[in-house]
Parts: C-alpha cells; sequence; structure tokens
C-alpha cells in the first residue's frame, strides 16, 4: 500500500510541474505576512527579519520541504517600507528557488498619531524552477532530462492597520507563466505547456482584551486561486502576559493546525505550528512540522524617535 501511495504521488508531481507549479503553502504565515502581502514591508517600522521552515507530511517520500525568509524595514519617518523575499521549494526531484524585492508606502488615515494607517506595496522579482528527473530511476530520467525554468514575476497589495485591526488585499503573483523546457541528454529542446495559476488573498483579523494580561487575536485568510476551489483557514490566538501565544487553526478539507509563539526578549520572536492532516494523506503521514524565528532591531539614525510595534 505504501509503495502504491508513492507511485501515486511521485506521478501527481510530475504531473503537478507540468501542469501549475503552485506557491507553497503554510500556517505561519499571519506571523510573516510579507510572504503573501507586499504592502506589509516596513510595517514593523525597525528592521525585521524572518525565516520559516517547513517540514510538510513526515514520512512521506519526496514531500515538499520549505525555507521562506524575509527582510524589511521602514523609512523616511517609516512612510516607505522596503524589503526582500527569497524561499526554496522543494518537492521530490523539483525545486523552486525565489527571491522578490519589495516596496510599500504609507498613507496615514488622518493627522492623529493613534490613527490607521493604508499601505500599498509592490513586489518584483523571480522564480527558478528546476525538475531533475535523473534523481529517480537514471533508466527513466534519461526520457525526460532536466526541466528549467527562469520566471520573472511582480505582484501588488494594499494594507489597511489600525491600533487594533488590520486587513489586506494582495496579488502577489501576477503573471501566469506558461511555457519550461525539457532538455534532454542529447541536447534536444522541446516545449511542454505549464502554467503558474495565479492567487487572490484577503486576510483580516484584529486584538482584543478578554481578561487580565489575556488577549484574543483571531484572524483569517482567504485563498482565491484560478481553476482551483476556494480555500480558507480560520485562526485563534491567545496572548498571555504579551509573551506566550497559543492558538489553532483550520484549513479548509485539509487540516487543524496547533500554534505557539514565544516572545524571548525584544529582538528575538519564535513560533511552531504543527498540521494534523485530515485529508486523505494523514493515511501515509505524520502531518507537518513549521518552525520561525524573528528577529527585530532598530537602527540608529534611521529609526531614532520613531515608535515600534510591539509583537502582538
Amino acid at each position: 500500500m505504501m509503495k502504491r501511495a508513492g507511485i501515486i504521488f511521485g506521478l501527481l508531481l510530475v504531473l503537478g510541474v507540468a501542469q501549475a507549479q503552485q506557491r507553497p503553502l503554510q500556517s505561519l504565515y499571519m506571523f510573516d505576512p510579507l510572504l503573501i502581502n507586499p504592502a506589509y514591508a516596513g510595517t514593523h517600522v525597525q528592521l525585521s527579519g524572518t525565516a520559516i521552515y517547513r517540514n510538510q507530511w513526515v514520512n512521506f517520500d519526496g514531500a515538499p520541504k520549505t525555507m521562506t525568509g524575509t527582510i524589511h524595514s521602514g523609512f523616511r519617518k517609516a512612510r516607505v517600507g522596503l524589503g526582500l523575499i527569497f524561499g526554496n521549494d522543494q518537492i521530490g526531484v523539483h525545486s523552486d528557488n525565489s527571491a522578490y524585492f519589495v516596496y510599500s508606502y504609507k498613507l496615514p488615515l488622518s493627522k492623529r498619531k493613534d490613527s490607521g494607517v493604508l499601505s500599498f506595496g509592490l513586489q518584483g522579482g523571480f522564480n527558478q524552477l528546476t525538475s531533475d528527473f535523473f534523481k529517480t530511476n537514471p533508466r527513466d530520467g534519461s526520457e525526460i532530462g532536466v526541466i528549467n525554468k527562469f520566471n520573472p514575476n511582480f505582484g501588488a497589495g494594499m494594507f489597511l492597520r489600525t491600533k487594533s485591526a488590520y486587513a489586506g488585499l494582495s496579488v502577489p503573483y501576477i503573471l501566469q507563466n506558461q511555457t519550461i523546457d525539457v532538455i534532454t541528454p542529447e541536447a534536444d529542446t522541446v516545449n511542454a505547456r505549464g502554467r503558474q495559476q495565479r492567487y487572490y488573498y484577503l486576510t483580516g483579523g484584529f486584538s482584543k482584551t478578554v481578561g487580565p494580561n489575556v488577549k484574543w487575536m483571531p484572524s483569517a485568510l482567504i485563498r482565491v486561486q484560478q481553476n482551483a476551489p476556494l480555500s480558507f483557514d480560520i485562526n485563534n490566538m491567545f496572548v498571555l502576559y504579551d509573551v506566550v501565544g497559543l492558538g489553532f487553526s483550520y484549513r479548509l478539507n485539509d487540516s487543524m493546525v496547533g500554534l505557539f509563539e514565544l516572545q524571548i526578549n525584544e529582538n528575538f520572536h519564535v513560533g511552531y505550528a504543527y498540521d494534523i492532516t485530515t485529508s486523505e494523506i494523514r493515511l501515509y503521514s505524520n502531518g507537518s512540522h513549521e518552525i520561525m524565528i524573528n528577529y527585530r532591531i532598530k537602527l540608529p539614525g534611521i529609526h531614532r524617535g520613531l515608535p515600534c510595534p510591539s509583537y502582538w
């Protein structure tokens, strides 16, 4: 049964490259919203760097492993945000390396210091897609060879933040790149049709004090992907003493997720998520693990006198 499942999964991976190179799925995106919305750049004011590693579908051969990193900061009295997004996504013999530059501009909703801020963001960069079928059976791999494709892309977003709530709308990857090159050992090149699907992300959440030293922070993410069913996440977090966060998420037709956060000090912030798979893949996998580390620091001369938002 496991062998049969592995064969089916491998075929799905090959078909996935031929038909659509999809964006990696993560559970800790709410702690690094720059991954899905370029308008978030500079929202932390100080320099902020975040790394997230995801090991999906543990014990499933060839299952996805994703590493993402972001770094961004506010400039010009926090009106401008600049940043970088980079990542590596491994699925069996397939890999996707990406790098994007991010820019945002913020407009206060009023002259009051505690008023909300509306941000507009743009991002531009590339994905380098590689499928090395020689890593499978050498005899089978020689029939296909290596697939390589350099795909430039760009995206845009809006992000509204108030003292206790936020909402965002984004399309991080607008271009739908369609052509990939299959290169065989004989140096013959065959054009095969592929298509990157466009995603639309709608996010929102708020923070509410529900008891002494306890905050409730619910949020939601709606994913609209062309040629695919609607998907959404519902997240619930409870923050204790502004130090520890505990919560859970529900992902439609996919998983239940346990969430944990810890603010170690004013600079370091860590998180962990464990996905309990609810689809049929649960018969062959022990769920998914995801870890995050965030580091923030004020830059002398750039963030002087500017108040920086708390982690929560």
